[in-house]
């Protein structure tokens, strides 16, 4: 690995202020579930173990980043219909206190914005989590239903999805829960390492986290340089971890992979997408307009089901306040 140079360097022995050193243990507060409470949230977790720098663990902890045709379209209008299960689910208030960046928190917004359910974002501080105080559970996703706190990413969905089609019994076994788990134990260990796979890219992304995070001035200045340096190396480690040799090829086999499970339809669950087609699309949505989506859409056949599922989730359900 070639030295770092120029700023990279510099911000690289760096010790940032003490109060946001306190931030590594953010790196634990974006998560997701799994069947197997061992291996929740290890993409996470294995950030913060990684991380020489504290605080680059605690920054980073945002992001961890057809058989188309004219039947097709008509399989999209209805798609985008409001779901008739949800007009049975009518919670007064819904909130949901995220991180912008953090892909599961995207998990989250892609089911509500979907089923048009009207939720109120609190933007958590990775810093002081000041917003989430009142609450033992320290990691993003949070989300409150008429008050009633619900934690992790997919029990959130699965909690919701059981609300509003209490009919169906929730499977183990289906094609649906396979994919969901291949999102939380396969597809987001590659962001990572494709969002900081350079110094250009590593800055590009903590512009993005640093923009659309809640970060005083202070914190977004330390963030984007110390953060995106320390990524940039631990991202490195991320790579051997996982066995990784080419991170965008990785990435690239990731699309392609789920391109084939389609097998043609215009999404995993037909005619409309299901839990596992809106994870995907979730995990993905924060990096779609960086450079590593970008390339992964230009070099892979996952655009046309990409673009499908923005038309068909529509716009953000979210209350502007």
């Amino acid at each position: 690995m070639r030295r770092a140079t120029g700023l990279f360097a510099r911000a690289a022995v760096t010790t940032p202020p003490p109060r946001l050193a306190s931030a590594a243990m953010m790196m634990t507060t974006c998560s997701s579930s799994s069947s197997n409470p061992g291996t929740r949230s290890r993409l996470l977790d294995d950030l913060l173990a990684l991380s020489t720098p504290s605080f680059a663990g605690g920054v980073a902890g945002i992001v961890v980043f057809s058989a188309a045709a004219a039947s097709s379209l008509a399989h999209e209008v209805h798609a985008k219909e409001v779901p008739g299960a949800t007009r049975r689910f009518s919670p007064k208030e819904v909130v949901l206190y995220q991180y912008e960046a953090c892909p599961f928190c995207n998990k989250v917004k892609a089911f509500l914005d979907y089923n048009k359910i009207p939720y109120k974002v609190v933007e958590v501080n990775p810093i002081s989590k000041k917003e989430i105080k009142w609450s033992d559970y320290k990691k993003v996703p949070i989300l409150t239903v008429d008050g009633e706190p619900l934690v992790d990413s997919s029990e959130i969905i699965d909690n919701l999805s059981q609300r509003m089609h209490s009919e169906f019994p929730k499977s183990e076994d289906d094609e649906e829960t396979k994919w969901r788990k291949w999102v939380d134990n396969h597809l987001v260990h590659l962001l990572s390492p494709n969002i900081y796979r350079n110094t250009s890219e590593a800055l590009e992304s903590f512009d993005y986290i640093t923009t659309h995070g809640n970060f005083s001035f202070t914190e977004r200045l330390v963030a984007k340089y110390a953060g995106a340096t320390a990524m940039y190396f631990v991202s490195k480690k991320l790579k051997k971890k996982y066995n990784i040799t080419d991170e965008r090829a990785a990435l690239y086999e990731a699309a392609e992979t789920w391109v084939d499970a389609l097998e043609g339809r215009p999404y995993l669950g037909g005619s409309k997408p299901n839990l596992a087609d809106l994870a995907v699309f979730g995990v993905l949505r924060p990096i779609r307009y960086l450079k590593s989506g970008k390339d992964m859409v230009e070099n892979t056949r996952i655009g046309e089901w990409y673009t499908r599922m923005e038309n068909t989730v529509g716009e953000p359900s979210r209350i502007k306040e």
